[in-house]
């Protein structure tokens, strides 16, 4: 198979360095250029030092929309609709979309959530990455949703995330002094992946409005996502165990463990970890994530090779940082 040409639009941030990170060491992925409008003219090591000597690419205020077999942009939420209605790529070229502005899957793209649209997103050219908070969120609630198991009850969930979440541009709440040795709530019910959340869940179980109670957290570290989630069940342990393991039979990244996880097994994978609890009626739902690779880079990856037929796992075999 010919390498598919690729390119990343917006490549100086979070998202944008872990991707040139995992696409430099994608056997089957060949970068053509990589744009940003602020880091024009520097070398790929003088915005991502992290990557010294992986490449002499050089960063391109130039976007050139000829000869790709697939494009990601990591732009601003709110930036990638004007940037695709002033830069035309050929209908074959596969776009995939880190920001929001596609999620309610408009203008022809497809939600790019592997483990419920795998199918989808095989035959798409539009993908819309899902948010890091609602991959963890979707993941630890999805079986529990599609079985029935939580039924009238409001969805209680809680969720602590690292800086890096919040981009590479420093602001009150991401400046060292801030986060350093500190927890705080932002967004109370109202976060933004919300949206994309109920899409899912009414994808799911059509006709599900079960309100979503979230409640997400500043975290005092740099990555990952920790996701718990809890509802009234009145079935057994295993009964969940079974669905949660049906669900996910094929999914490669989404293992459910039956002891406790943590969420530095995560860090640094495009893993999604899940741990079941039952307590006090509730059914308890522990997922963690990378919230760079498999809340955004990871994924992006992913949906980049199951839409061009490559293995689901290819260039994505990363070791966690766990000691």
């Amino acid at each position: 198979m010919m390498k598919i040409r690729t390119a990343v639009i917006g490549a100086a941030g979070y998202t944008g360095g872990e991707l040139l990170r995992l696409l430099l060491h994608h056997p089957q992925v060949e970068i053509q250029y990589i744009h940003s409008n602020s880091q024009n003219g520097k070398n790929l090591e003088d915005v991502h030092p992290d990557l010294i000597g992986d490449s002499d690419l050089t960063f391109t205020d130039q976007v050139t929309t000829r000869g790709l077999d697939a494009v990601f942009l990591c732009l601003p939420h709110g930036e990638t609709k004007p940037f695709l209605d002033a830069h035309l790529f050929s209908e074959n070229t596969v776009i995939i979309d880190l920001s929001t502005d596609f999620r309610n899957e408009s203008n022809g793209f497809v939600y790019g959530l592997p483990e419920v649209n795998r199918q989808k997103i095989q035959k798409a050219t539009k993908i819309a990455n899902p948010g890091c908070f609602a991959t963890g969120i979707q993941l630890a609630l999805a079986p529990a949703i599609a079985a029935g198991l939580a039924k009238t009850h409001p969805l209680h969930i809680t969720g602590i995330t690292g800086s890096t979440g919040a981009g590479k541009k420093l602001s009150e709440t991401t400046h060292f002094s801030h986060r350093n040795s500190n927890v705080s709530v932002y967004k109370l019910f109202t976060h933004q992946h919300l949206k994309e959340i109920r899409q899912t869940f009414g994808q799911l179980n059509p006709g599900y409005s079960n309100e979503l109670l979230f409640v997400p957290y500043r975290g005092n570290f740099s990555r990952g996502i920790w996701i718990t989630a809890y509802f009234p069940y009145q079935g057994s342990l295993e009964e969940a165990y079974a669905a949660y393991q049906s669900f996910y039979l094929d999914a490669p990244f989404t293992h459910i463990s039956r002891r406790d996880i943590d969420m530095k097994q995560a860090v640094n994978t495009n893993k999604c970890l899940i741990h079941l609890k039952q307590e006090a009626g509730q059914l308890i739902i522990y997922s963690s994530i990378d919230n760079l690779l498999k809340g955004a880079s990871g994924q992006a990856v992913q949906n980049l090779n199951l839409a061009f037929g490559l293995e689901e796992t290819t260039g994505l075999a990363l070791k966690s940082i766990a000691f």
